[in-house]
């Protein structure tokens, strides 16, 4: 109740100060936001929604610059999936300001002058911080769990516009096995739960993006029913659709362009091999370029799931995950 009556007053402070959400806002914080994903492990959606929130603001803001912050950003917080505690134990050992105090101990990493919603800087927040003694949520910026962050972007033959991997939980950074391809999370989750998936596969769950799904949902059910089944650790997975926080393994979303749209993931053939590898941030499809042609220019896009209604407009009007999946861009006034 306290809570809720200082947030009701905070409110109420920025209404008299005609505080706009364009003061908080700007590059600075984004890239702050970008940074505090990638030292917590944070969800992949983070991506999606930080390029949309950039767009509707006017910041310019690419993909790969996600990837240029996590690779300097030390993973700091001990949380799960891949770790060991909640949000609720963040709470507990100090919060946040825990997490801002030790990034800003090192230059570069954050801009501690962006103006905070409650009057304080980011640097303040962090000065402010109250550490419970013998906590161990949160590391130092010397002792951190990963010198870098809990993502990557990759770019290759099979994501010419990028998509994201997380890398928080696990150590894998390459794989290279057969292509196992399914054309909706359904069909793979029998799959799974049928036992057809094998140790070393690469599972292909395609036409879940923005336009195909359409809504672009999680793949929530097939990961867990795969560390369920003990693959966790030694299967990849790819999809044009997204992940939920709790994703566990070398799992890799956003993969742009979609098959819908014709994307390579669109010419992906059962038993083709799939090379990941992290540390060249790529992903490809070893499969030759004038093959994959080929099977594009046979490739005829799918009946759309729905064709009235606020999804199908959806999918008339939705853009790349690589642009975090808006709907106002060059594709929606080519649809109008």
């Amino acid at each position: 109740d306290d809570a809720a009556r200082r947030a009701g007053e905070l409110v109420m402070d920025l209404v008299r100060q005609d505080a706009r959400p364009s003061r908080f806002v700007t590059r600075d914080s984004l890239e702050n936001a970008i940074a505090s994903v990638a030292a917590t492990g944070g969800s992949t959606n983070g991506v999606l929604h930080l390029l949309a929130i950039a767009h509707e603001f006017g910041i310019a803001l690419g993909i790969d610059e996600f990837g240029a912050i996590a690779d300097r950003t030390p993973v700091i917080a001990d949380l799960q999936p891949g770790g060991r505690y909640t949000a609720a134990n963040l709470f507990d050992a100090g919060g946040m300001s825990l997490i801002v105090r030790e990034l800003l101990r090192r230059p570069g990493l954050l801009h501690g002058d962006a103006p905070n919603v409650d009057g304080r800087t980011l640097a303040e927040i962090g000065a402010d911080a109250v550490e419970t003694s013998g906590q161990s949520v949160v590391r130092s910026i010397e002792a951190p769990l990963k010198a870098t962050g809990g993502l990557a972007i990759l770019h290759g033959s099979l994501a010419p516009e990028g998509c994201v991997v997380k890398l928080a939980g696990h150590e894998r950074r390459e794989h290279r096995g057969p292509a196992r391809v399914f054309d909706s999370e359904t069909e793979c989750y029998a799959a799974v739960r049928d036992r057809k998936i094998k140790p070393g596969d690469v599972v292909v769950i395609r036409y879940e993006g923005p336009v195909g799904g359409p809504g672009m949902q999680e793949m929530l059910s097939v990961t867990g029913a795969l560390v369920g089944e003990g693959l966790g650790d030694s299967v990849a997975l790819i999809t044009d659709g997204r992940f939920s926080g709790g994703t566990h393994g070398l799992m890799i979303g956003h993969v742009a362009p979609e098959a819908a749209l014709g994307g390579p993931i669109a010419a992906v053939h059962e038993g083709d091999t799939i090379v990941i590898d992290v540390d060249r941030k790529a992903l490809d499809l070893d499969v030759p370029a004038d093959e994959v042609e080929r099977r594009l220019r046979a490739w005829r896009p799918p009946e759309p799931h729905y064709t009235g209604g606020v999804l199908a407009k959806s999918a008339a009007l939705v853009g790349s995950a690589s642009n975090g999946a808006v709907t106002t861009g060059p594709r929606m006034v080519a649809n109008l």
